[in-house]
C-alpha cells in the first residue's frame, strides 16, 4: 500500500489544476464590509463550458448573468446560451466579478436547471481526462453527466436515516491475503492505500470488495466500484446488501433505462447514497468525499470507452483516486501489464495470497499434448475433444455440472473451401461467410447476404469446411458425445445467470460463463489456438485472463483441461496459476520493443490526405517516433473511402506532451474548418 501522495510523478498533469475549498457562507443579517468579496450568486459574470466539441474552442466562455436569472445561476447548473448564432447547452463552471474578454458579453438565455449536476471534483477530472487523451472537455462531459430528466429531478430527495452499517467490521476474506488486514486498517484510518489485487479463485471476490467498501463508509467516506457488465454488478450489489444493508449504495448500469439511472445518479449527487457499483460510465459518478475506487477485471476490453476521446476506466479511476486522495483497488483473477506497470512505478503495491494458499484453492490444470497423454491418444493434438478432456468431463458429470468454454459464439462462424482451404468470402462485400445451423445456407456476417451458390474463387470447389466452431455447434457435438446429459449454452443475447448443482454441460463463450451454486466439477477450455492465434498485441495476456476467469469457477482442486500447446508461457502460467510472473515477463518484453504500457502511443486514423496533414501540422515532443502510415483494412459497413493509420510513439514520460501536441494540431485543423476529422486514440487497445 502506498502512502498518501505517493507516485504523483506517474500521472503527469495532476498538479496543475487548482484545488479549491468551499467558501464559508456569510451569516444572515450581516452587512458586507466595503471591499469584501461578494457571494457567488451576486457576481455578474458566469463562466460556461459550452457543449461544443471543436478542438480550437475547447475553453470556457464568459456570459453576462441577467438579474432575473441570478438566483438560479449556480456553479454546476445547466444553462442555455447563444453561441455562434445558435442556442446550445452549457454548464456553469463558476461565477466571477469581471471578465477578461475585452468586448461585449452576451447574456445567458435561460437556466435549464439549477441542480448542481457538475461538481468541482468531477469538472476537474473531466478537464484532466480530456487533456490526457487529446480530447475536448465537451466530449468527456457527455460521458460524465447523464442527460437530464425533469420529472425525476423534481422528485423529492430521499431522507438519509443515518442507520448504522451492518457487518462485523473484521477482515473477512481479506484475512486470506498477508497484506489484506493492513490494507483494511489503512482504509479504516482514512488513509489512501493503493493496491493491485490478484484475487484467489472462487466467488470470494465480491465479498472482499463489499468488505472494503463497508470499511470505507465506516470511516466516513464514499466508495465507487466499476465492473465489466451488469451480471458482475448484480453480484457485487448482492454482496453490498449483505455487508451494508439497504439504502446506502446504488447500482448504475445501462439496463436500468435513462429515468431510473438518472434517479440513482441524483441520489449520489445529493448524498442520499454513499457508494455506487456500476459499469464503465460509473467511473464519473458524483460520489461525495470519495475514499475508495475499485476496478474489477481491468483487462476486460469493455472498460475502454468506445466514444471520443476513448478513455479507459483504469486511467480515469487512477486519476480520480490521486485527485481525491482516495484509496484504489485494481483487481482480477489475472494480472494485466498495465496494472504491473503501476506496481513497478511505485504508484500501487501488489496484494496477493501466498503460494500455499493459492495451491489449496486453485484447480488442477492439465493441457492436451503432454507425452504420456499422447502415447495413449495419438490424435489428441488435433482432436477438438481429446480423450483426456472427454474422460475428465465424464467423471465430473457424476458429481455435478461441467463448464465448456469456446472462443466463438454461433454455429460455425468461419468457413473455408473444403479442398484448398481458402477462406470463404461474400461476393458482394468481401465479408466472411458463416453457417447459422447444420441445415442452413452460408450467409455473410457483414451484409447478411445469403450465399447459397458460393463457389471457391481459387479452385471452383463448392463444398465448405469449418475453420472455427462456435458455441451452438459445440453444444450439438457434446449432446451426441454425452447422451442423456442436458446441454445448456450461454453467450450472445442468451446469457445464463446461474447454474444449479445438477449434472449438466454448460457451453459458454468468454465472459458469459455463469457461476454454479457449488462451483463446477470440471472445466474444458477448447480451441485455445483461436485465442492465441489472434494478431493482437495483448493476445497472450487476454487469453490467460479468459482462461483464469473460467477456471476460477471450478471447485478447489477440480480438473481443468486446456486445449493448447503446453510449451507456451501462457499455458504454463495457467498450470502454475501464476499470472503475476507472466505479466512481469510480458511487460519486460514490451519494454524492450517499445510497446505500451512501457511506452505511450497514439493512433491517427483517417483518409491518407488528412493523416498526412495532421502529421505535418503537429509539433511532436522530443523523442517521438512516427510509424506508418499504413492502409487500414475495411470492416463491416465501412465506407468506400480509403483510410490509413499512423502510430506515434514516445517514451512513457512523454505521454502528456504527445497528447497536448496532437490536440493543438487538431485545433489548427478545426480552425481551418477541415472537412474531415482525424480519429486520435491515445494508447488504444488494438495496435496490431
Amino acid at each position: 500500500m502506498t502512502k498518501d501522495g505517493a507516485g504523483t510523478d506517474q500521472i503527469p498533469g495532476l498538479d496543475d489544476l487548482p484545488r479549491t475549498s468551499p467558501k464559508k457562507p456569510e451569516k444572515p443579517g450581516k452587512a458586507r464590509k466595503k471591499g469584501a468579496r461578494r457571494p457567488a450568486d451576486e457576481l455578474p459574470v458566469a463562466r460556461v463550458a459550452v457543449d461544443m466539441s471543436l478542438p480550437h474552442l475547447d475553453r470556457p466562455f464568459d456570459y453576462q448573468v441577467p438579474a432575473e436569472l441570478s438566483d438560479g445561476v449556480v456553479p454546476g447548473c445547466r444553462v442555455r446560451v447563444r453561441f455562434a448564432g445558435q442556442l446550445v447547452d452549457g454548464f456553469v463552471l463558476e461565477r466571477v466579478a469581471e471578465s477578461d474578454h475585452a468586448g461585449k458579453l452576451l447574456f445567458l438565455e435561460r437556466v435549464t436547471s439549477s441542480e448542481r449536476v457538475l461538481t468541482p471534483e468531477v469538472a476537474a477530472l473531466v478537464r484532466e481526462v480530456a487533456d490526457r487523451y487529446a480530447g475536448t472537455f465537451a466530449d468527456v462531459l457527455r460521458l460524465a453527466v447523464p442527460p437530464r430528466h425533469a420529472r425525476v429531478e423534481a422528485e423529492p430527495a430521499a431522507v438519509v436515516d443515518g442507520a448504522e452499517l451492518s457487518g462485523d467490521g473484521g477482515p473477512g476474506v481479506w484475512g486470506e491475503y498477508p497484506a489484506g488486514a493492513s490494507f483494511l486498517s489503512a482504509l479504516a484510518d482514512g488513509r489512501a492505500p493503493r493496491a493491485v489485487w490478484t484475487a484467489l479463485p472462487g466467488p470470494g471476490w465480491t465479498e472482499a470488495i463489499a468488505r472494503a467498501v463497508a470499511v470505507t463508509l465506516r470511516a466516513g467516506r464514499g466508495a465507487l466500484v466499476v465492473v465489466a457488465d451488469g451480471r458482475d454488478a448484480a453480484r457485487v450489489d448482492a454482496a453490498l446488501k449483505t455487508e451494508l444493508g439497504e439504502g446506502l449504495h446504488v447500482v448504475l448500469t445501462a439496463e436500468l433505462g435513462p429515468a431510473e439511472r438518472y434517479r440513482r445518479w441524483l441520489a449520489l449527487l445529493r448524498g442520499t447514497a454513499r457508494a455506487v457499483v456500476g459499469t464503465r460510465a460509473a467511473m464519473f459518478a458524483p460520489v461525495a468525499d470519495l475514499g475508495l475506487v475499485v476496478l474489477w477485471d481491468d483487462g476486460d476490453d469493455v472498460h475502454a470507452e468506445p466514444h471520443a476521446p476513448y478513455p479507459h476506466a483504469r486511467d480515469v479511476l487512477a486519476l480520480r483516486a490521486h485527485r481525491a486522495g482516495a484509496a484504489a483497488i485494481i483487481g482480477g483473477f489475472s494480472r494485466t501489464t498495465d496494472a504491473t506497470q503501476l506496481v513497478e512505478s511505485g504508484w500501487a503495491h501488489a496484494l496477493a495470497a501466498d503460494r500455499a494458499q493459492i495451491r489449496a484453492v486453485m484447480p488442477r490444470v492439465r493441457y492436451v499434448g503432454e507425452d504420456g497423454q499422447l502415447a495413449r491418444d495419438a490424435a489428441a493434438r488435433s482432436a477438438r475433444l481429446p480423450n483426456l478432456a472427454f474422460e475428465a468431463a465424464r467423471r465430473a458429470l457424476e458429481e455435478g455440472p461441467v463448464l465448456v468454454q469456446v472462443p466463438r459464439r454461433g454455429y460455425v462462424p468461419a468457413v473455408a473451401c473444403a479442398r484448398c482451404r481458402t477462406p470463404a468470402q461474400c461476393v458482394a462485400c468481401q465479408g466472411p461467410l458463416s453457417l447459422p445451423s447444420s441445415h442452413a445456407a452460408p450467409y455473410c456476417r457483414w451484409c447478411g447476404r445469403i450465399a447459397g451458390d458460393w463457389k471457391c474463387p481459387e479452385c471452383g470447389f463448392v463444398h465448405l469446411r469449418a475453420l472455427v466452431v462456435g458455441a451452438k455447434r459445440t453444444a450439438e457435438e457434446l449432446g451426441r458425445a454425452f447422451p442423456g446429459v442436458p446441454v445448456r449454452t450461454s453467450g450472445g443475447d442468451a446469457v445464463l445467470e446461474r447454474v444449479g448443482s445438477e449434472r449438466a454441460l454448460v457451453v459458454a463463450t468468454p465472459g458469459a460463463e455463469p457461476p454454479a451454486e457449488d462451483g463446477y466439477c470440471a472445466a474444458l477450455l477448447l480451441d485455445g489456438w483461436v485465442l492465441l492465434g489472434r494478431p493482437h498485441l495483448r493476445a497472450g495476456e487476454e487469453t490467460l485472463r479468459r482462461w483464469m476467469n473460467a477456471a476460477s469457477l471450478v471447485r478447489p482442486q477440480g480438473p481443468v483441461v486446456v486445449a493448447a500447446d503446453g510449451s507456451l508461457p501462457v499455458v504454463q502460467a495457467l498450470v502454475r496459476w501464476d499470472p503475476v510472473t507472466f505479466a512481469e515477463r510480458e511487460l519486460a518484453e514490451r519494454r524492450e520493443v517499445g510497446f505500451p504500457p512501457a511506452a505511450r502511443m497514439a493512433s491517427l486514423t483517417a483518409s491518407p490526405g488528412a493523416v498526412r496533414e495532421l502529421l505535418a501540422d503537429v509539433r511532436l515532443p522530443e523523442g517521438a517516433e512516427v510509424l506508418g502510415p499504413v492502409p487500414v483494412p475495411s470492416g463491416p459497413g465501412a465506407d468506400a473511402q480509403e483510410k490509413e493509420r499512423a502510430l506515434v510513439r514516445v517514451p512513457r514520460d512523454g505521454g502528456h506532451a504527445l497528447a497536448r501536441a496532437l490536440k493543438e494540431a487538431q485545433g489548427v485543423r478545426s480552425a481551418r474548418k477541415a472537412t474531415e476529422t482525424v480519429r486520435v486514440q491515445i494508447d488504444p487497445l488494438e495496435l496490431i
